[in-house]
């Protein structure tokens, strides 16, 4: 499974729908959406400043997290962010595997 971070700030059309329906209905159709997907969501946060909801949880795979990002921004009424996390024990793995890098300029 590949654990997420979405990021999602609404235009203002996007809010006139959330004031319209409310901030529950939304985090069930995103729930849902997940679900119905193969995952599961951990949280679902709504924030003030720039984002206004952060949603944290899991999918097969990278390409289902793609499929979520484009349905969902091609709707014109969501922007989103999406970061995919591993844990500390990814990172162990991650450090060690060589490899051959030349940095910029060298």
């Amino acid at each position: 499974m590949t654990k997420f971070l979405i990021k999602a700030s609404y235009t203002h059309e996007g809010v006139k729908g959330l004031l319209k329906l409310g901030g529950t209905i939304r985090k069930q159709a995103i729930e849902k959406m997940i679900n119905d997907l193969g995952g599961k969501m951990e949280s679902f946060y709504y924030a003030f400043g720039d984002t206004d909801v952060y949603v944290i949880g899991e999918v097969p795979d990278a390409v289902t997290l793609a499929a979520v990002s484009l349905n969902i921004n091609s709707t014109g009424l969501v922007s989103t962010a999406d970061t995919i996390l591993i844990n500390p024990e990814e990172v162990d793995r991650a450090t060690k595997i060589s490899v051959s890098y030349r940095s910029p300029g060298s």
